[in-house]
């Protein structure tokens, strides 16, 4: 009997699992052979879903809503979706231009799938969340990267944006507060970006706002609301997963015109069918519920920041700057380079996120997974404790370079 050789779509060319995953992963095997890895790799809070959400959850089942609901998301979670962006963000949407997906992923990628044609591009800035570059790439687009740098808080200039658009540009993709550097665009820079929107109709906005409750500084804005004229072209996209603790739930949001939305629902109807039916209304319930959740939540991540960036920024080699948003510091290695372990010289991030993990048995993402090297992104959705001691092995395996 012979085995048949897979053939592989020539789709997954350039495109490998997610190097924050593939971290987390071994960073779990090594934990489970014995190893005491503190793992700051992974984008997930560590804290528990909000009783009353978990138990509109058991409510829910109970009801026995246990069955297939509308495809993108029943009326109930709509209709809360619907009053929580007039809420908090201005912005009124019709429930036809409300879609509920399997996360904030899965919209962004409905959207993407229900837009792009082979060459398209999609603008994204450095330092990226990679998953927006290989689902382009998945549907036959290509990324068009803008670099930017610490001396900007790594936000993209109104001059960069318009010398990246061209005639295949389908999508500009904005993701504040940033994963991973925790940057946030003011009012002023997304209208100043808008300014230069104006020009090119072809080209629509994703704006990625899943850290929108874990920001430390100003008021939040999106697109959407600082430029009502590019509104008719954005897709403000959301979810509970991080203001909610709500990861595994796996619900995420989007309001945008209805045209976008009716194509993405049939992406969708092909794809996963429907959202979980019991997650809804535990999601439904987070959005309903009270907003000193999100407040105890936010300074639970204040005061973690503040001890990691201090901890780090008390390293020799190391600079970090505070971030205004998320979970994620994102200090500067270069200081390191050219010091010397044992066996070899850390010339890069990735040489000395593999240090940390193999002589501190700490886990850390280079900042190369992000388009930025030299970097590292440390999560510290971490109890306070693990953070603490995760920074003082740091200390330690630094004064050991030479």
């Amino acid at each position: 009997m012979t085995t048949s050789e897979l053939h592989q779509a020539s789709r997954m060319e350039g495109i490998a699992p997610s190097s924050m995953m593939r971290l987390a992963a071994e960073a779990a095997e090594l934990r489970q052979r014995g190893r005491d890895i503190i793992g700051l790799s992974t984008g997930e809070p560590d804290l528990d879903t909000p009783v009353h959400i978990q138990e509109a959850a058991v409510a829910a089942m109970r009801a026995g809503d246990t069955h297939y609901t509308d495809i993108d998301g029943t009326l109930a979670l709509k209709e809360a979706v619907q009053r929580k962006f007039e809420r908090e963000n201005g912005l009124k949407f019709k429930i036809e231009e409300i879609s509920v997906s399997a996360g904030a992923k899965q919209v962004i990628y409905n959207a993407f799938a229900a837009t792009i044609d082979e060459g398209d591009e999609v603008i994204v800035s450095t330092p990226y969340y990679s998953p927006y570059i290989d689902m382009a790439r998945m549907l036959g687009g290509q990324e068009k990267i803008v670099m930017t740098s610490a001396d900007n808080d790594f936000k993209m200039r109104a001059v960069d944006l318009e010398a990246a658009i061209t005639d295949r540009t389908r999508w500009l993709v904005l993701n504040s507060p940033s994963n991973p550097s925790g940057s946030v665009y003011s009012g002023l820079e997304l209208t100043e970006l808008s300014a230069v929107l104006e020009k090119y109709p072809n080209v629509w906005v994703l704006s990625d706002d899943i850290y929108e409750h874990i920001l430390f500084n100003g008021p939040f804005v999106t697109m959407a609301m600082a430029s009502p004229s590019i509104a008719k072209r954005t897709l403000t996209v959301n979810g509970v997963s991080k203001a909610y603790c709500m990861t595994g739930w796996r619900i995420g949001y989007a309001g945008g015109p209805k045209e976008l939305i009716k194509a993405m629902r049939t992406i969708q109807s092909q794809v996963t069918t429907c959202p979980p039916s019991i997650n809804q209304a535990a999601a439904a319930a987070a959005l309903n519920g009270p907003d000193d959740v999100l407040a105890e939540i936010r300074s639970v991540f204040l005061e973690r920041r503040d001890q990691v960036v201090g901890g780090l920024n008390a390293v020799p080699g190391i600079d970090c700057p505070m971030p205004d948003g998320t979970f994620y510091a994102f200090p500067s290695c270069e200081g390191l380079l050219g010091l010397k372990t044992q066996e070899k010289t850390i010339a890069n991030d990735q040489d000395f996120a593999r240090y940390l993990l193999d002589e501190a048995n700490v886990a850390v993402v280079p900042g190369s997974a992000f388009g930025v090297p030299n970097r590292l992104r440390i999560s510290y959705a971490a109890d306070i404790t693990l953070l603490n001691e995760a920074c003082r092995r740091i200390a330690a395996a630094v004064e050991n370079l030479k």
